[in-house]
């Protein structure tokens, strides 16, 4: 089993177990229908960080309060702000099977999750060799929303990105992003390699979740 297919049973909530061969079945058919329609695009811009203390850090022109933030980000000196997304055609097929088959319809949210994640990790890992020529080490991808990280930052991202103009990612009153299938975050940049940073469900405390690694 590949790498996204691993993710996308995983977002299903299946955890470590084996899914059912129709299950199974409507996975791959939902990776093959993404791939003919998903059109991945991703704009990215280099600040200069500072933390200034453990609940604040300073990112280009903004000051973010956030701890989870800080404790991730010290010893940065520079930060990579990205905005990504598989485009408004994956939202409407998302839309089209909500009408006609809910279950492809879930399937489909997690397939289509798994693909993001795929071609962010890999535009990261392509950008982090370079980074890595100048003397830089990554840390994990921070996203708005994710612990103490308020989601209002949302708004600033699309701003500073000017992700609306450059790859149509926007957002909605309540800070959701738009296309559905869009991510923005933050990445520290550090002269200093630190391997014991963790990310995702290495870092949570709560070991019983469905969708855990």
């Amino acid at each position: 089993m590949d790498s996204r297919i691993k993710e996308a049973v995983r977002y299903l909530g299946y955890g470590r177990h084996a899914v059912d061969e129709k299950t199974g079945e409507l996975v791959r058919d939902s990776f093959r229908e993404l791939d003919e329609i998903a059109k991945g695009r991703l704009i990215y811009r280099i600040f200069e960080l500072e933390v200034l203390d453990d609940s604040r850090v300073s990112l280009g022109e903004l000051e973010i309060i956030s701890k989870v933030l800080a404790k991730n980000m010290r010893g940065c000196e520079r930060a990579v702000m990205l905005g990504a997304t598989l485009g408004i055609e994956v939202d409407m097929l998302l839309r089209r099977y909500s009408f006609t088959d809910m279950s492809k319809a879930v399937v489909l949210q997690a397939c289509a999750a798994a693909v993001l994640e795929e071609y962010v990790d890999g535009w990261q890992r392509e950008y982090e060799e370079e980074a890595g020529r100048e003397g830089y080490y990554f840390r994990p991808r921070f996203s708005p929303g994710y612990g103490d990280f308020d989601i209002f930052h949302q708004k600033d991202f699309i701003r500073l990105l000017d992700s609306a103009k450059k790859i149509g990612l926007t957002m909605t009153d309540g800070y959701m992003l738009t296309p559905a299938k869009s991510v923005t975050a933050v990445i520290g940049m550090s002269k200093e390699k630190v391997p014991c940073h963790r990310k995702g469900c290495e870092e949570c405390r709560k070991t019983d979740c469905l969708y855990r690694r």
